[in-house]
């Protein structure tokens, strides 16, 4: 894995405790897993498409509607 072994894991593993904190680890590993979770399903779901049928402008009715603002 990566090519680290068991004693630079654990030099890795105690150095973000002590950044951290041994109670923020818990927060920390789930803002990671919920930051996971939220990827993969974005990943795997398909582009939302809009279907909505544009409106033809009609140039007369475009015209009139700026003669009652003005």
């Amino acid at each position: 894995m990566f090519g680290l072994g068991t004693q630079e894991l654990i030099i890795v593993l105690i150095i973000v405790v002590i950044l951290f904190g041994a109670s923020r680890l818990p927060e920390l590993g789930r803002g990671i897993g919920q930051a996971i979770k939220n990827f993969k399903k974005a990943t795997s779901e398909p582009d939302e498409i809009d279907v909505t049928p544009k409106k033809p402008v009609d140039k007369t009715e475009s015209a009139e509607t700026t003669n009652e603002k003005a």
